[in-house]
């Protein structure tokens, strides 16, 4: 049971710092429209939105190398209590990561 608390525990503040880093990053990169009083969503339904887009385009792309490859992939992965799909527990983790790779890309282009 405790491991159950400290994986849902892990993937929420991961989960947490990825959304925080896309709001930065959108925030960063977007342009003031207000002045023409248009309604816009909030950074966090807009990160949260292009979150689960992007796990969402990484399985369907991991799905069809998959099928293409004809990989034999495990249908659950268990962690204790935990049963998974692998290819959609790594399209969440990699999504969770991209902000942060984004960021070390762009720093190596600033050297």
């Amino acid at each position: 049971m405790a491991g159950v608390m400290i994986f849902s525990l892990a993937v929420l503040l991961l989960m947490i710092l990825s959304l925080r880093e896309r709001v930065r990053q959108r925030y960063l990169r977007e342009k003031d429209w207000g002045f023409i009083g248009e309604a816009k969503s909030s950074q966090i339904s807009q990160a949260l939105t292009n979150l689960i887009g992007v796990a969402g385009g990484i399985y369907l792309t991991l799905v069809i190398l998959a099928t293409f490859l004809e990989l034999q992939v495990p249908e659950r992965v268990n962690f204790g209590r935990i049963s998974l799909e692998p290819l959609a527990a790594i399209s969440i983790l990699i999504s969770l990561a991209q902000p942060y790779f984004f960021k070390v890309v762009n720093a190596w282009k600033r050297l």
